[in-house]
């Protein structure tokens, strides 16, 4: 069997006193594309936030390569091998961006396994960055702005990559340029779980899909199923 980057057992979650996750449950093996689809509200962003520990109250299990992170701070989970890149990307807008790609430490957890990519190595995966290095993030576009959110994390050594609704509101030149990515890093044997409302940039690229509705998973397939299952998609999310 294939090893598991993650698992994800009977995970609640709580903002507050609101009770947004209910017992969710996804195994991921080690290079793997997946991708959460649900409507708005559905609990997408919150299951990429628990696994980080970015919510309220956690319970149930989630175990990054084998070691049991749930009552772990997030700095220790990040260290286990996990990247982040929330919806807002969270860019330096005062630093160049070159400095924005050389302020994250890198990872030295046991688990994390590989060093981060060299800036030689993120400029060609992202020539854009490189006509951009010396510009202020302030004046990088949205399409580069999300590159550059991204390679941040690949700086790290990070081997597990969350991506938020990366192709949101960016140009289709820009998206494909993020799809190509995506493509490259899970033959690098990057593990890759995305939240995407645009299902033509998901479809593609991803393994398995995991559907939810209510803090729940509500339906799961391998890619090889996603003919066969257009119209329960259909159903559940309108696409």
């Amino acid at each position: 069997m294939t090893a598991l980057a993650l698992e994800i057992k009977d995970l609640q979650a709580w903002y507050g006193e609101s009770h947004i996750l209910h017992g969710v449950n996804i195994s991921i093996p080690k290079g793997q594309v997946i991708t959460l689809l649900g409507r708005n509200g559905a609990g997408r962003t919150t299951t990429l936030r628990a696994l980080l520990g970015l919510t309220g109250t956690r319970k149930g299990s989630i175990k990054v390569h084998g070691v049991e992170a749930i009552n772990l701070p997030t700095h220790k989970i990040a260290h286990l091998g996990i990247g982040y890149c929330p919806e807002e990307r969270g860019i330096f807008a005062s630093l160049s961006c070159e400095e924005n790609l050389l302020l994250p430490p890198q990872l030295n957890g046991t688990t994390a396994g590989d060093k981060g990519m060299s800036l030689a190595e993120i400029y060609e995966m992202f020539p854009n960055l490189l006509e951009r290095r010396n510009s202020p993030g302030t004046r990088l576009s949205g399409g580069e702005q999300q590159m550059l959110a991204v390679a941040r994390i690949l700086r790290t050594g990070a081997n597990i990559l969350l991506l938020d609704e990366i192709s949101e509101g960016l140009a289709p030149v820009i998206v494909k340029t993020l799809a190509r990515m995506i493509t490259t890093l899970k033959a690098k044997g990057f593990t890759i779980v995305m939240v995407e409302q645009n299902f033509r940039f998901a479809a593609p690229l991803a393994d398995h899909f995991y559907v939810m509705e209510h803090g729940e998973i509500v339906e799961q397939f391998p890619a090889s199923e996603l003919a066969a299952k257009q119209d329960t998609l259909h159903t559940l999310l309108g696409v």
